[in-house]
């Protein structure tokens, strides 16, 4: 049994321990600690009496009778079962909420300054205290919606762990690394990093001092990697680079906290030990953490600015085919090569909403007041686009092959859903840019029914090559617009 010191830093932590992962996306996992070899059973889910006295527990994460691909469980082989706990009581939410019904709907389009984080030497925050809901839809009691939070903390969670029973967590950092312990083993997520955090799991954050990211909560079902339909069995996110823990227990003895999401509620119980303590473990539903450096970006080689579902990494589907309740969307650095084409984000009203991010460095369609930490929401039909310099900019540029978003990462949660802004992310967190508007009003009217620009004219004056007609082999056509290389 260990005692009930324990040095939370992350970076102290994951040296420590060496942390290894297995990899696969949806796989059939096995793993159990090798302190304690044999630990699974052979043969069969639940023995009469489990190896090392252990108690044998299932977590399912679908209905029994899901069918077979999509149907989610792990059983766990743990010191105790978790059902050993105090009753649960209400406990104070925070800026953490589902409740999208305490302000008035706002179609403007939203732009938040970086949140604030707690600093390092003021009042300690942990990540469950440190949870700022900032819009959503739907009600977790009828596992029909999302969430958008961040969170912003500067201390560890200390003898506490989290679980949220309403649905599955797609975690972002942005600042600092987390080092995240669940009953399934032991994550050390970096900035430009995610993780996937299953419905019931229990966790604990870990942090080095200020700290902040993001959250995507889901409520009608899980994560999965999109189809790829014409662009093959590879691409986008490879189902290889998904990394999921091994088995870790630790044996303690203390009073630790579990906090519970029910309903939109938190609740906290008492016990009298660690809930990680779970020796071995198999199963498909296990949480997981992906390197977003490792995306297979696709796009075009043509023409025209394709639209940004190809940088989809996740995706939770609804009932409606193609239609997601939630897709986390990437902007990753890439080539630009697009032919005769404004190469940016096209204006645009969309019937989905539009929630944005940034982790690091600056978002290619407005460079000036997208901030990393920061974030904007554009929401359904509300219209959106690059600013006035970005378009100027990018109408008149030499367009030759070029590196596009190097030294940054952005990314968007988009819903099907119309979210609504909280109390908190309209008024309370004070970071609203109320001047967001204004990036719009310097573009100019260009309109001459006089002046047409004259066929084979180039933006930069250069004299265009013929190329191949589309469809008709042997001829020739000249654009209206090329580009040299």
């Amino acid at each position: 049994m260990v005692s009930d010191a324990r040095d939370y830093r992350p970076s102290k932590m994951a040296d420590k321990l060496k942390l290894k992962y297995m990899t696969g996306f949806g796989n059939e996992f096995t793993s159990e600690d090798p302190r304690c070899a044999g630990a699974l059973p052979e043969g069969q889910n639940n023995p009469q009496k489990c190896n090392y006295g252990l108690y044998a527990e299932q977590l399912s994460g679908s209905a029994f009778t899901a069918p077979r691909d999509s149907n989610k469980r792990s059983w766990l082989y743990r010191i105790r079962p978790s059902v050993m706990h105090k009753p649960f009581e209400l406990m104070e939410p925070g800026n953490f909420t589902n409740n999208w019904t305490d302000t008035h709907p706002n179609p403007n389009q939203l732009r938040w300054k970086p949140f604030d984080i707690p600093n390092k030497n003021g009042k300690k925050v942990d990540f469950v205290e440190g949870l700022a809901t900032v819009c959503g839809a739907g009600d977790a009691r009828a596992r029909h919606g999302c969430g958008v939070h961040i969170f912003a903390c500067n201390a560890s969670m200390t003898n506490r762990c989290f679980y949220n029973s309403d649905g599955e967590m797609l975690i972002v950092p942005q600042q600092g690394p987390l080092l995240i312990t669940t009953e399934f083993g032991m994550m050390h997520v970096h900035p430009n990093e995610i993780c996937v955090i299953q419905q019931g799991v229990r966790f604990s954050v870990a942090v080095e001092g200020e700290t902040r990211g993001y959250m995507l909560e889901v409520f009608d079902g899980s994560f999965a990697l999109p189809n790829l339909g014409p662009i093959g069995a590879n691409g986008l996110a490879n189902p290889r680079d998904f990394q999921t823990p091994v088995a870790w227990y630790e044996d303690r003895e203390c009073d630790f906290t579990v906090i519970s999401k029910f309903q939109g509620c938190l609740f906290a119980a008492k016990q009298n030990h660690s809930p990680f303590d779970v020796v071995a473990w198999h199963g498909n539903f296990a949480p997981y953490k992906y390197d977003l450096s490792k995306f297979n970006t696709i796009n075009t080689v043509s023409f025209d600015h394709v639209d940004p579902s190809i940088f989809t990494v996740l995706t939770c589907q609804s009932m409606k085919p193609g239609v997601a309740i939630a897709d986390f969307v990437i902007f990753p650095p890439r080539w630009g090569v697009a032919e005769n084409t404004f190469r940016p984000p096209y204006y645009h009203r969309n019937c989905m909403s539009e929630f944005m991010g940034l982790i690091y460095g600056n978002y290619e369609a407005k460079e000036e007041g997208f901030l990393p930490g920061g974030a904007s929401l554009h929401s359904m039909m509300t219209p959106h686009g690059p600013d006035a310099e970005c378009f100027e900019k990018a109408s008149n540029a030499k367009l030759k092959p070029q590196r596009v978003a190097d030294g940054t990462m952005s990314f968007m949660f988009e819903s099907s859903l119309s979210m609504q802004v909280t109390k908190w992310g309209n008024e309370k967190c004070q970071k609203v840019d109320h001047k967001y508007y204004k990036c719009w009003e310097g573009l100019k009217k260009h309109f001459n029914p006089n002046k047409r620009k004259m066929d084979g004219e180039t933006a930069d004056g250069e004299t265009p090559k013929k190329m191949p007609s589309r469809g008709v082999v042997g001829s020739t056509v000249t654009p209206s617009k090329t580009y040299s290389f």
